[in-house]
């Protein structure tokens, strides 16, 4: 059966004599092939189900793929963010910059490390952090920067870059990879950019670390999992970082299962206690065959996003642009601002859309809006550039199950309320 006709997105209700056809647009659906069944098949089938030559053979793909020398495949995003924080020695007294506008995963591994969050606004009408004030943020406790690659298009890390090192004078190291470092570390937290690109290079290899997700939303998906990307670090061997990582991803253990099959010993140690977060075998096939069809997948996103652009272009709203001379983002939300619209409006508009049988989103609503981050002393009155970004913007589906006819029935269907709007 066909994958579009598996995830139907028309409803059938017969009335009397009269057929009715409902729309049920769903917002980001994986898209799951024959390919990605029979892999999991074929692992469940060999014996080895957990982290094994599958999970092994990802990370040298996804490290082929981005131009680094290696990479470490793990159980979400946000143990990648987190175990690159521990490695790094960030931890009590240190403090990480980051984006007010963005899901907490960025900032809660800030506080699971016992690091301060110093959030940053973002820029008028944009979704990135101011970098001015940025800069200005950084102090002698700074030890990472940890920008978001928003929707899949990547950051300024131009910008960034020469922001760190125009504060070089001030950093102080507290280990010995932030020595061997010199400076700040960037940390991307680029859970959406996978496959994206920034001046001709692939996101994973701009920032010092890259730190990927493949949850089950993403555009490359494991269902649940992530990866960590790094750039080679002067008098420290790859070979050394990956290790730090494998150990603290198995409570410390010096051989993992694998380790232990090949040598016939079942003989280990307990280097210190570290976390459980590897990747299985199952998730890293699904993993691989979804990278076997990764480039026909961007191709269609890049379909979708420029048919939006196009059915959208005399329309009263402010897009996020995806595709530039200098970037390419792996289009991973479709992010619309309608301008002059309240916060109150844009719920209308929200459940307008859905009546019609479309899915909408919102991203984000900025972390100084959360009780969490509100008990840990911040404002939404001290980052009014995200505020205003967050209160009419509404994400529209983007994802490869979706035909022409559904983008172009949405954009017709927020067109007409839009217009509705400016008549009423």
């Amino acid at each position: 059966m066909d994958r579009n006709r598996r995830l139907k997105r028309r409803l059938h209700i017969d009335l009397g004599s009269e057929e009715v056809i409902k729309m049920n647009i769903q917002f980001s659906p994986p898209d799951i092939s024959e390919a990605e069944i029979n892999a999991v098949i074929e692992v469940l089938r060999s014996g080895w189900i957990t982290t094994g030559p599958k999970t092994k053979l990802f990370e040298k793909t996804i490290a082929e793929y981005v131009n680094t020398p290696k990479a470490v495949c793990l159980n979400s995003g946000t143990a990648a963010m987190e175990l690159t924080l521990r490695i790094l020695g960030v931890g009590e007294g240190d403090e990480v910059i980051t984006s007010a506008y963005t899901y907490t995963a960025t900032a809660s591994v800030i506080q699971h490390v016992g690091a301060k969050i110093v959030l940053i606004d973002t820029a008028p009408d944009s979704y990135e952090m101011n970098y001015d004030l940025m800069e200005q943020a950084i102090t002698s406790k700074t030890k990472a920067i940890l920008p978001v690659d928003i929707a899949g298009v990547m950051c300024d890390y131009n910008r960034i870059f020469e922001a760190v090192n125009n504060k070089k004078h001030l950093f102080v190291p507290a280990s010995d990879l932030q020595q061997a470092m010199g400076r700040i570390t960037v940390i991307a937290d680029a859970a959406h950019s996978f496959g994206a690109s920034y001046n001709g290079r692939k996101s994973g290899e701009v920032a010092d670390f890259t730190c990927f997700s493949f949850h089950a939303v993403k555009n490359l998906t494991t269902c649940e999992g992530g990866a960590v990307t790094w750039n080679s670090i002067a008098s420290v061997p790859d070979e050394e970082i990956y290790r730090h990582f494998m150990l603290l991803s198995l409570h410390g253990q010096s051989k993992d299962a694998l380790a232990k099959a090949q040598t016939g010993s079942c003989d280990y140690d307990i280097i210190y206690p570290g976390y459980k977060c590897n990747m299985t075998d199952i998730a890293a096939a699904i993993g691989l065959a979804q990278f076997s069809r990764y480039p026909e997948l961007l191709k269609k996103r890049r379909e979708i996003i420029e048919t939006y652009d196009r059915a959208l272009a005399n329309s009263n709203v402010a897009i996020l642009e995806h595709f530039t001379v200098a970037s390419e983002s792996s289009g991973h939300l479709y992010l619309v601002r309608m301008t002059g619209m309240s916060e109150a409006e844009r719920g209308e508009i929200i459940r307008a859309m859905a009546e019609k049988g479309i899915s909408t989103n919102i991203h984000y609503k900025p972390l100084p809006m959360l009780t969490a981050y509100k008990n840990m002393g911040f404002d939404i009155k001290d980052f009014p550039y995200a505020h205003l970004q967050y209160l009419n913007e509404i994400s529209l589906p983007v994802h490869t199950l979706l035909s022409e006819e559904d983008v172009l029935y949405i954009c017709d269907s927020l067109n007409s309320m839009l217009l509705n709007r400016l008549v009423s």
